[in-house]
């Protein structure tokens, strides 16, 4: 059989040094593979020695802050266990957000733009607390942990000089089945100051004007004490949402297999990314292919949501981002993920721009056709009535969204920073986008047509319309 020159065999093993190539030397010896690798960060201008593993780190925000340990324990819990009948159970999932606001440099650093000013901080509480977020419809209320109606000012006046301000947005698959958010929230606060070894000093504000209720929680930069507050990357990726979970599932009691599996068919037809979808694409990394196909040799290691994923490849295929290359075997699009997350962001604007709607009673005559999304400047000239502002986007940064009535007859959803939304209120008229502003060419061929004591009149026939 002729070989092909293409072929290689691969014998995965330790990376073996070159030898005394010139230029890969270190003091008369020749350089190993990450020897070089350090040389090549160096001449980059980087420091080698904060890389993962190596040296002492930055000591901000890693493994060595606050709740390191914490973390290490919390990520080899398990979330299901058997009951002594064999059935399965599962604690209460949670999701978490979480973003380090940086405020002040540290002594002797440049302010750049990366930092938050003091307005934007001002604005971002302010819009937290705005109409319509609670079950009622009325404006948000900041609490903490004393108090039920905290003064949200004082807090952030408080934390003017910290270095960096943390946000967390928690929010529970079952938030709504929760009898009291507050209690809740307090209860994983008190065990976040157990996990950090220090009091916080923290305010929050419940949402309950999405599909998924959620709290947002403010938490100052700062210990007991009054030093900088460094918690562990690995405690805020992973440690909260496992406190989180704790504390849920204490009140609402174990998820049944059953439960779990009703929540995850649910995800079948969702038009953004699933679990089901980072599932496949898990399943895809080791291998070519998603591969769902029975195996009568790994009885046992069949999940029991098989079908479900057979019924999302199913559902990306006609999306276009899956492909059935066989019975049973799936090639998941590298594009799947970030096609999903947009989907899923849109399908969140249109639902907030049809809530607008529905308060002003203007649902049933603005058909969704007619909604339109700018995500930036809009080449066309923008007028019309606000009929909503918030927090864009997951509501962590300080970008600013609005609802607008359009003279046009179209509904727009508008982006911008919240400095130049500062003055807009709901019901305002505004006039946004990157046109100049100015008469239009009908305005202009008006006043072109109008005689010279500026009456506009319809000749030829037509009516004539003059001023009374």
């Amino acid at each position: 059989m002729a070989r092909d020159e293409n072929d290689f065999r691969v014998r995965p093993g330790k990376v073996r040094d070159s030898g005394g190539r010139s230029g890969a030397t270190t003091r008369g010896r020749s350089a190993s593979f990450a020897g070089k690798v350090h040389q090549a960060i160096a001449r980059a201008g980087g420091n080698p020695d904060r890389l993962a593993g190596t040296g002492k780190g930055s000591g901000r925000f890693n493994a060595r802050g606050r709740g390191g340990a914490a973390a290490a324990r919390l990520k080899d819990r398990g979330a299901w266990r058997r009951d002594a009948s064999g059935a399965r159970s599962r604690s209460r999932r949670v999701a978490v957000k979480a973003r380090v606001v940086k405020l002040n440099p540290q002594r002797g650093a440049v302010r750049t733009r990366a930092f938050v000013s003091a307005k934007a901080v001002d604005a971002h509480l302010r819009y937290l607390q705005r109409d319509g977020v609670t079950r009622d419809g009325e404006k948000g209320q900041v609490y903490s942990a004393e108090r039920d109606v905290e003064d949200g000012q004082a807090f952030v006046e408080r934390g003017r000089e910290d270095r960096h301000q943390f946000r967390f947005i928690v929010s529970s698959e079952d938030g709504a089945e929760l009898s009291d958010p507050r209690q809740t929230t307090r209860a994983l606060m008190k065990q976040m100051e157990a996990d950090l070894g220090t009091k916080l000093d923290w305010v929050a504000v419940d949402h309950h004007n999405t599909g998924h209720p959620h709290t947002h929680i403010l938490l100052r930069g700062v210990t007991e004490d009054g030093k900088t507050l460094n918690i562990a990357g690995d405690y805020i990726a992973h440690g909260i949402r496992a406190r989180a979970s704790e504390v849920v599932t204490l009140e609402l009691g174990l998820q049944s297999e059953q439960d779990a599996a009703k929540s995850l068919e649910r995800e079948v037809d969702a038009d953004r990314f699933t679990r089901l979808d980072r599932l496949l694409l898990e399943a895809q990394k080791s291998h070519e292919f998603s591969d769902l196909r029975p195996d009568p040799d790994r009885l046992d290691a069949l999940r029991p949501d098989r079908a479900l994923l057979i019924a999302r490849a199913r559902k990306l295929e006609r999306m276009g981002l899956a492909t059935q290359v066989e019975t049973g075997r799936w090639h998941v699009s590298p594009k799947a993920e970030p096609v999903l997350r947009e989907l899923g962001e849109r399908g969140d604007i249109i639902k907030t721009m049809h809530r607008a709607l529905e308060r002003e009673g203007l649902a049933e005559v603005r058909h969704p056709a007619r909604y339109v999304l700018h995500r930036e400047a809009s080449p066309e000239r923008i007028i019309g009535r606000v009929l909503d502002k918030g927090l864009a986007g997951d509501e962590m940064g300080e970008r600013v969204r609005l609802v607008i009535d359009g003279v046009d007859g179209r509904v727009r959803h508008v982006e911008l920073d919240a400095g130049r939304a500062e003055e807009i209120t709901r019901g305002m008229i505004v006039a946004a986008g990157s046109a100049p502003v100015g008469p239009r060419a009908a305005d202009r061929n008006i006043i072109d047509i109008a005689d010279k004591d500026g009456v506009y009149r319809i000749r030829a026939g037509f009516i004539t319309t003059e001023d009374p």
